[in-house]
């Protein structure tokens, strides 16, 4: 059973405020997080343990690198920096680096580059911080004084400063104004990271303007020039003190903004106060779209997507592979070559790139496996030449496609200062300088709409490159996109007879299956979870398998947000595809924490065939009719409050029966409601409840627009489509919860009507109750249902109509009705609790819970003699089961 946070906080309790520590520390720890006892077990003998120094270290592949040492607390700080890119942690992809003295302790994640400074006495106190292990990721919550929101918060003042005072209105002046700003960032940041002299810049402003601002756009202007000029002899001395930067960054001319002393002052604030080297730039890229969108600065710290989420997409992309290869090499000096040549050659490609989240993160993954490489290389060979030759990952290699014209220009530098950064690394390492200037690469960033251009002419595919699309596309479904994006969908699809309910992502599925068909590249999308649910896998993946790909790896719904406080976050899937023709067959999938290998992904994320499931008017599968009836189209009318029930007359309590919705049947919610036909209508007309009622409906359905609105208005004493029962119902909530273990059915009587926020299975006999009820049944409904947000939303065209169904013997569906009534029987034991609450996965009472148990045995027996391990084996049989069924329908049609 997965360890929840309640479980974390009391059971690390008794690490903290211990008289003494010593090396059993860390296995404590880790079982503090629900890792498995025969799994430390293994790593205390030293059969997992992959330390340098095994007899004193610990370290775990994926897991944790814990080094015990006896220094000062002072001491221990060289020693974590260390070893956070000792070449053993890239090389197995250590989580957490720890280091101690057994009085302080310092730890590192090294996927979010968090860090945590305690006495080791506190650990109880701090628990959060390894909750990965647990597999929950922490929200990083953004304090007030981050560098990266001041910085946001300051720039943001300033551009709307510059653009009351320019009165900029056009569109080429906004431009202008987001180069400017580009420019003003390179600055600010070079200054305080050693490109430019200590405050250079800011020194410059402060001594030759004036402090009105009334000459600082000139001064900006020939300063600009004086960084893209090689030659300093034309400048005087305070600019010919400027480094020559490129001509890439600084050569076109752009008009630079007027300045009152209030933007000087600001300006000056901004770069003198604030350290422009603390900033990130695969965050403040992000949170910088904020400042020209004036609409999204409630929250500046929620503008960018969180490293975790981010390496979801690129590890088992490629980053897993590469370190695999370097864990494979790391004794052959030779091999290490090769592993470096091939990184160098890597080309990654975005084409949604935004401010380059993806690009940066990726470049840096890829140059500290870099560094970790030539750190083996040199203790294998003794010498360190490969050094001096520098890093072999050019960011021209990073490609990237952005619509916005700011975010375009931010993606650029930022992978200039991703690549400054990643170089005092470097140095730091080897004691080597790497200057970044002058810039001899940019990245190769278009600004473009990447529905509309030839992605091969952005990033050149010659069939024989490793490229690697990943991103994140914008998400709009069909009734939310603007009618350019309706036409950016008829141009990707041109040729095809295409849905117009495709989710505007399907434009980066296949143009991206388009650009790796038969190539060596592979592509990771990070996407809305629609397009691997109900209708809209038949509308998108048709297309996608005619291109000869198959899925590699996927991530199942989770939610993608960022790490800020506040953050909305949205329900997606992440899907990688790649040629089926690849050697590697083995896919990976990723669901709610847990990794497995399996021989291959279907379109609905789930472990079994390529099979798609389309719609089907009636059940195919034997079972009787799923009906969505009584829609009341009344406004409420038909509802009856307490006093009209207290004032219908025992001669018209006929005409009213208890109505039941999702809401009503599993939160035992009492709604009651008038039900008629013409001839109970003209016995009961008298009755003014009844007939103030009618008339209300029918005006209101004059009202409505709707095609049968009049037909509707000519009996408006009844329901549309009116479905009364007879002998008995199985209700079924159209939506509900994604926790729910089971779809929560139940029956209802003659008295009960079934609403249409509910569907209805009349005059059904208890095994197919039992059938819905199943596990087998839910493993189903989580493959194929589509979802509204993480809720499913089940249909009786999708779901129900197509759940496979093997021939059933009487003995069978006897067997399942027993456990049926079980299940019901167990219900009622309950009686002070709602369906929403007993079925509630944390509160499930435990006698329901046994009798579902049995149900499954009961239902799962009739698919497969031998036991069903998991829901991964039961979807691989419906799978299989559906193919065979279809094709029988097929054939009698």
């Amino acid at each position: 059973m997965r360890i929840t946070l309640k479980d974390v906080e009391e059971k690390i309790k008794p690490l903290g405020n211990r008289l003494s520590y010593d090396k059993e520390f860390i296995f404590e720890l880790l079982a503090v997080y629900g890792r498995a006892q025969g799994n430390i077990t293994r790593l205390r003998n030293g059969q997992l343990n992959v330390a340098n120094d095994k007899a004193s270290e610990v370290a775990q592949k994926g897991i944790v690198y814990f080094k015990p040492v006896s220094v000062s607390d002072d001491e221990l700080y060289a020693v974590i920096d260390d070893l956070k890119t000792d070449p053993t942690v890239v090389r197995y992809t250590t989580r957490f680096v720890i280091v101690t003295n057994y009085n302080k302790l310092l730890a590192i994640d090294t996927r979010t580059s968090e860090s945590l400074d305690i006495s080791i006495r506190e650990i109880d106190q701090h628990y959060a911080f390894f909750l990965p292990w647990a597999g929950m990721e922490k929200a990083q919550f953004i304090a007030e004084n981050h560098a990266d929101v001041k910085a946001a918060e300051k720039m943001a003042k300033l551009f709307d400063i510059l653009v009351a005072h320019n009165h900029y209105r056009t569109a080429d002046e906004w431009h202008t104004l987001t180069i400017f700003f580009t420019r003003l960032l390179f600055c600010f940041f070079a200054e305080d990271t050693n490109i430019f002299g200590k405050n250079q810049f800011s020194n410059a402003v402060a001594s030759y303007t004036q402090e009105d601002g009334s000459d600082l756009k000139d001064f900006l202007h020939t300063l600009f020039d004086s960084l893209d000029a090689s030659d300093k002899g034309t400048y005087p001395a305070h600019l010919a003190a400027f480094p020559y930067v490129n001509g890439r960054l600084f050569s076109d001319f752009t008009d630079i903004p007027a300045f009152n002393k209030q933007a000087r002052d600001l300006l000056l604030e901004s770069a003198s106060k604030l350290d422009w080297s603390q900033i990130n730039p695969d965050i403040f890229g992000s949170m910088f779209q904020a400042v020209v969108r004036p609409g999204e600065r409630t929250s500046l710290g929620q503008h960018y997507t969180s490293v975790p989420n981010i390496m979801k997409t690129i590890e088992p992309l490629f980053l897993d592979e590469l370190k695999e290869e370097f864990n494979n090499s790391y004794d052959d000096a030779r091999k290490l070559e090769k592993l470096l040549a091939r990184i160098g050659d890597i080309k990654i490609f975005d084409p949604a790139c935004g401010s380059g989240n993806f690009l940066i993160i990726a470049y840096k993954e890829l140059r500290r496996l870099e560094h970790a490489i030539l750190e083996r290389q040199g203790e294998l060979t003794g010498q360190s030449q490969q050094t001096f030759l520098g890093s072999r990952i050019n960011i021209e290699n990073f490609y990237g496609i952005e619509i916005d014209d700011f975010p375009h220009e931010v993606a650029i530098l930022s992978l200039w200062l991703a690549k400054h950064q990643m170089n005092l690394e470097f140095t730091e390492k080897f004691g080597i300088d790497l200057p970044l200037i002058p810039l001899k690469e940019s990245g190769n960033i278009v600004h473009a709409n990447a529905a509309q251009v030839n992605w091969n002419e952005v990033c050149p595919n010659n069939r024989e490159d490793e490229i690697y699309l990943v991103g994140n596309p914008p998400y709009y479904g069909s009734s939310r996109q603007t009618s350019g994006q309706k036409l950016d969908l008829a141009k990707a699809f041109e040729g095809f007879d295409y849905s117009k309910n495709l989710d505007y992502i399907s434009i980066w599925f296949i143009k991206g299956a388009q650009y790796i068909s038969q190539s060596n590249a592979q592509l990771a999308f990070v996407s809305t979870n629609s397009v691997c649910q109900g209708d809209h896998v038949g509308m998108l993946w048709p297309y996608i398998y005619e291109y000869g790909l198959e899925i590699g790896f996927a991530h199942t719904s989770f939610k993608w947000s960022n790490s800020a406080k506040g953050s909305a976050g949205v329900t997606v899937v992440i899907v990688s595809l790649r040629s089926n023709s690849r050697v590697n067959r083995q896919a990976q999938l990723y669901s709610d924490g847990i990794h497995q290998e399996v021989d291959h992904i279907n379109a609905y994320l789930a472990p079994a065939k390529d099979v798609i499931v389309y719609r089907s008017p009636r059940p195919v599968n034997g079972l009787p009719q799923m009906t969505r009836a009584n829609a009341a189209t009344d406004d409420g009318i038909f509802t009856l409050n307490d006093i009209e029930l207290k004032n219908i007359t025992e001669a018209d309590k006929s005409i009213v029966k208890r109505y039941f919705g999702s809401e009503e049947f599993l939160n035992d919610t009492k709604r009651y409601v008038l039900w008629l036909n013409a001839a109970s209508y003209a016995l009961h007309s008298s009755n003014n409840i009844v007939a103030m009622k009618i008339n209300s409906v029918k005006e209101f359905r004059l009202g409505l627009k709707a095609g049968d609105s009049k037909r509707l208005a000519q009996a408006p004493y009844q329901f549309k489509g009116p479905k009364e029962i007879k002998r008995n119902a199985i209700i079924v909530p159209r939506v509900f919860s994604e926790r729910r273990e089971y779809v929560v059915a139940g029956y209802l009587s003659s008295d009960d009507i079934i609403g249409d926020s509910a569907i209805g299975i009349y005059e059904a006999d208890p095994y197919v109750f039992g059938l819905i009820s199943s596990r087998m049944h839910m493993a189903w409904v989580r493959a194929v249902a589509g979802r509204l947000k993480t809720d499913f939303r089940y249909s009786s065209a999708i779901v129900y109509n197509n759940f496979p169904v093997p021939p059933l013997t009487e003995a069978e569906k006897a067997n399942i009705e027993e456990k049926s009534f079980a299940v019901l029987d167990a219900r009622e034991s309950h009686p002070e609790k709602t369906l929403a609450e007993m079925y509630d996965p944390d509160k499930m009472p435990d006698d329901l819970r046994t009798a579902h148990r049995e149900l499954d045995d009961a239902v799962d027996a009739v698919y497969r003699k031998k036991p069903v391990e998991n829901d991964e084996e039961r979807l691989a049989h419906l799978f299989d089961l559906y193919e065979t069924m279809t094709a029988n329908e097929r054939k009698k049609s």
